[in-house]
């Protein structure tokens, strides 16, 4: 088993890296001041946005590795695991490191914003890369909360590293969102896949281990997190996953039907387990019952 860190506070971490922490809730870290670093693979309690630069290793998180490059930015959130395994050694490392908890999020706008932010949720190949002036941009942010963390504490201290914050999650989802428009013939790979999947998922049986076809299913098998396949999707298509999933399946079932076979053969070989929720979804969707369905069949 891997030995893994432990921060369910900023300071768990500055403790491990060996300098002190400054603010309890906040942590602003230059890699570049206090390298050579030991690395961790962490379980991440706080939030936490980190700047790679010039570090010529790859990062684990999630079940993969990082897209990595210079200027890469990584989001973590509580509850993640991310990082590099402590091999005993010390590595010169780039970049920044920002670490908050969410308790200071309570009573902010910001703990509805970054509930938005599924950036966060994102996992293999799927960094944010930036180029020279978002990265000046970035930097300067961070150089701002270092700035204001030095300072003695006061009532304001707080409100103004969120307000901090929250500009860096607005860049971020710009960031984000030029990334999709400029990877579109990546995603337009990706949708033709995705559409190849669904086509082969009830010939390949699959259905009889997995049921129905979901986001988290597609997403796995075109190794991507949920997060990042269900934005990519949207980007690309203007609908989102679930829907396409639910016509797809649709598809099939009004073909079952056209062929002749019953309402419980159709739903079980779509891979629902009870006939009764095959006919309330068929409703939901096409707005008619299955029934309704093959009556108007007959009639024309």
């Amino acid at each position: 088993m891997p030995n893994i860190l432990t921060v369910n506070t900023p300071s768990d971490y500055c403790n491990y890296l060996g300098i002190a922490p400054r603010h309890p809730l906040v942590a602003v870290i230059d890699y570049s001041g206090i390298s050579p670093v030991r690395l961790s693979l962490n379980r991440y309690g706080v939030y936490g946005i980190f700047l790679q630069d010039n570090n010529g290793f790859d990062l684990s998180y999630g079940c993969g590795k990082y897209d990595y490059r210079n200027g890469s930015l990584i989001c973590v959130a509580p509850g993640q695991v991310g990082g590099k395994e402590d091999t005993g050694t010390r590595e010169y490392i780039g970049g920044w490191g920002l670490l908050f908890h969410p308790d200071l999020l309570h009573g902010t706008s910001l703990l509805d914003e970054i509930k938005k932010c599924s950036f966060f949720d994102y996992s293999i190949n799927e960094a944010l890369h930036m180029n020279e002036d978002e990265h000046h941009t970035i930097v300067a942010i961070f150089r701002k909360m270092e700035e204001e963390i030095a300072r003695p504490r006061d009532s304001f201290q707080d409100e103004i590293l969120v307000s901090y914050i929250s500009l860096l999650l607005k860049f971020c989802h710009r960031f984000y969102n030029r990334q999709f428009q400029t990877r579109k013939l990546t995603n337009n790979d990706i949708l033709a896949k995705f559409e190849e999947l669904l086509r082969t998922y009830y010939s390949g049986k699959r259905h009889d281990r997995h049921g129905l076809p979901t986001v988290s299913f597609c997403a796995e098998e075109l190794c991507m997190s949920p997060s990042y396949f269900s934005d990519l999707i949207k980007k690309t298509t203007g609908e989102n996953a679930g829907t396409i999933i639910r016509r797809f399946v649709m598809r099939q079932a009004k073909n079952g039907l056209a062929s002749g076979l019953s309402i419980s053969e159709v739903a079980y070989s779509l891979g629902v387990e009870y006939p009764q929720h095959f006919s309330r979804s068929f409703k939901k969707n096409t707005g008619v019952t299955p029934r309704e369905y093959l009556a108007s069949l007959n009639k024309a």
